[in-house]
């Protein structure tokens, strides 16, 4: 039986997802939630009793309460809320997007390099059992496409649809792609809101892989899947039932090819959780987080240049 004492946490912001890393943390074997920070007082004082834990009011404070802190708080916020935590020392994993633009990235991993502070971002996508199950079948894929699609919420309107659901895909294409973005070809339209609401990108690598992005949040149905195409194979993941095919082209010593696979076996898990177990075993352990500061950085770059793309181009008003 293990001695140790617990791994002391704080969750910053909980609102749509900052209350399910709540829910995830206050039972996460050898993890104590020591209580979460909300501006909705009476939110916050509901999620703490589900989750037997206190509110605090002192982000000032939690250097001396807590090993780590996750923050869930609009984006706008994400550099004053972590910034400071960071420069004191204490580990930190910030939802998506990083920050509002790539310069409050570098800011913040300037301040989390200065106080010797794990830095993680919240790219969740990369912890789905079926993406981990599909990254030891692909090799040199030649063209990928992806499509993330949602029906309207009121949630995350102060940022464009490339930054709020796209960013995700544009992760796991990257930690995929081992090759620089040459050309971004994108177009993103306003629909209900003043943001871009859908979005199209291609991407051309140095490789010669080439990416296709869609995202929308005004659909009437919700899809989630990444295709990848690549010599003599085709694998496909539906990130939402985390499921993973793959058919192969198979050559056979005598006789016409043929075409073998299907379904492949994936152990089903929540992203999230996965997510903030490698947050918590890499501040334990002194490693780096799967997903980085500068991961969460070169997926914000891509974000903003796309976006800078669509305005070049007058896609958005």
């Amino acid at each position: 039986m293990s001695t140790a004492a617990p791994f002391r946490i704080a969750v910053i912001g909980v609102g749509h997802v900052g209350r399910h890393h709540a829910r995830i943390l206050c039972d996460l074997p050898g993890v104590r939630l020591t209580g979460i920070l909300d501006l909705n007082r009476q939110r916050a004082s509901e999620i703490a009793a589900a989750c037997r834990t206190e509110v605090l009011t002192d982000a000032g404070a939690l250097p001396h309460l807590v090993d780590a802190v996750t923050v869930a708080v609009p984006t706008a916020s994400h550099a004053a809320v972590a910034g400071p935590l960071l420069a004191r020392g204490v580990p930190v994993l910030i939802e998506k997007p990083l920050a509002r633009s790539v310069a409050e990235a570098e800011s913040l991993l300037e301040l989390a390099e200065r106080g010797g502070a794990t830095l993680a971002v919240g790219h969740t996508e990369r912890f789905n059992p079926a993406v981990a199950a599909a990254r030891g079948q692909l090799h040199a894929p030649r063209f990928i496409e992806c499509h993330r699609l949602g029906t309207f919420s009121e949630r995350s309107l102060d940022i464009d649809v490339v930054f709020d659901l796209m960013i995700h895909d544009l992760d796991v294409v990257l930690s995929l792609v081992n090759s620089p973005v040459s050309t971004i070809d994108a177009v993103g339209v306003p629909v209900l809101t003043p943001k871009i609401d859908i979005a199209n990108v291609r991407l051309r690598f140095a490789s010669g892989c080439i990416a296709n992005l869609t995202a929308s949040r005004i659909s009437r149905d919700r899809v989630r899947k990444i295709r990848f195409f690549q010599p003599d194979s085709y694998i496909a993941v539906d990130y939402a039932a985390q499921e993973l095919d793959v058919w192969r082209l198979v050559r056979p010593p005598a006789g016409a090819p043929v075409i073998e696979g299907g379904k492949q076996l994936v152990e089903r898990e929540e992203p999230l959780r996965r997510e903030l177990q490698d947050f918590v075993d890499a501040v334990r352990e002194r490693r780096a987080p799967a997903v980085t500061g500068a991961d969460g950085r070169r997926a914000l770059h891509l974000a903003q240049q796309i976006t800078e793309q669509m305005t070049l181009a007058g896609g958005h008003a």
